[in-house]
């Protein structure tokens, strides 16, 4: 009995491990970012752990409502996470097992509103001194974390940035697919032109050591590669914040000179804000929140803001409203009025 159950167990997992290389196939298809196919492939897997390695095709609707009501109640998910498991779980059904689910009536996760934590310039400007005192990575992490505030970059943005996508006549960067497959323009800060650089120019030395070792290859965008085949060997498409070791892709397993990985410079972030003693709760991507808030501070239309952090709808944009000293911090207490009343 015990064996048997070991075999269909195995039977299992080896069907779900085909279903997931199915998923990937279908999300890479569909040109769905790498962050987008490792989420859902992850919650496609969760799903089917928790309903005891059953296929997905011997299970529907009510299994889905289950599986998301676990995740509100039991795990208390925001609706943010939820409403993701979802899109994973829809994705599985409609696109990989052709079924339609019709409508789900699962506990929803209650619906959070957050303002972001936003760093004064004077905190900027510590935590950018700090990152600056730091000799990793060639220098990389302090130039970043000032393009992420000079440009309202976000972490992934700043780290996939491509030679090309970096104009200093122009004094602007070229941000490509970025949140939503939009293209835009930031501006490039000129207090960092120098060493931007200084910076291209070790980029096209270290481009050269890698051609000159039979290496020098990078990922391209998409199809792109099937167009220009030679283009993966220019100096244009590299990253230019590479890392400082050759990687193998994990989609399509080549070896080449990778960005630097985000983690190491989420964790220096966290390392300087530390050192400076701020007790926010300050990550890369408050730099982005920063730069948002600060430029409405200056007068800035929100419009403007809008369109240099690539927000499809103003409204999300108006979030930095609420942290804008003319807010909280621009109206005077009552009982400061009493304490001078009493003077």
């Amino acid at each position: 009995m015990q064996i048997r159950l070991v075999v269909l167990y195995r039977c299992a997992h080896n069907a779900g491990v085909k279903l997931l290389d199915q998923v990937r196939q279908k999300l890479r298809a569909g040109h769905y970012a790498y962050r987008t196919e490792q989420a859902y492939v992850h919650w496609i897997a969760r799903y089917i752990r928790w309903h005891g390695l059953r296929h997905p095709r011997e299970m529907g609707a009510a299994e889905v409502e289950a599986f998301l009501a676990y995740l509100a109640v039991d795990r208390h998910v925001t609706s943010s996470t939820q409403n993701q498991a979802l899109s994973a779980l829809l994705f599985l059904y409609r696109h990989v097992l052709q079924t339609d689910l019709g409508d789900l009536n699962a506990a929803r996760a209650a619906r959070s509103r957050r303002l972001p934590t936003v760093l004064t310039q004077d905190e900027v400007s510590q935590v950018l001194q700090r990152l600056g005192t730091r000799r990793q990575a060639h220098g990389a992490y302090w130039l970043m974390a000032s393009l992420m505030y000079g440009g309202g970059l976000r972490l992934m943005e700043c780290c996939r940035l491509r030679v090309k996508d970096i104009d200093l006549g122009r004094m602007q960067l070229m941000i490509r697919q970025g949140k939503g497959d939009k293209d835009r323009a930031v501006p490039l800060p000129a207090s960092v032109r120098e060493h931007l650089q200084h910076r291209l120019a070790w980029r096209s030395e270290l481009h050269q050591r890698d051609l000159d070792a039979g290496e020098g290859r990078v990922d391209l965008p998409r199809a792109f590669e099937r167009k220009a085949p030679g283009a993966a060997y220019e100096l244009a498409w590299q990253f230019a914040f590479a890392s400082d070791r050759l990687s193998r892709c994990p989609r399509s397993g080549r070896t080449g000179r990778h960005h630097l990985h985000e983690n190491a410079l989420q964790k220096a972030f966290k390392q300087a804000v530390g050192s400076t003693g701020i007790l926010k709760r300050a990550t890369c991507h408050t730099l982005r929140h920063s730069f948002a808030t600060h430029l409405l501070e200056s007068g800035a239309d929100i419009r403007t803001v809008q369109e240099l952090l690539g927000h499809k709808d103003v409204s999300t944009t108006m979030i930095y409203t609420h942290v804008l000293q003319r807010g909280a911090c621009g109206v005077r207490s009552p009982l400061d009025a009493l304490h001078d009343a009493v003077q």
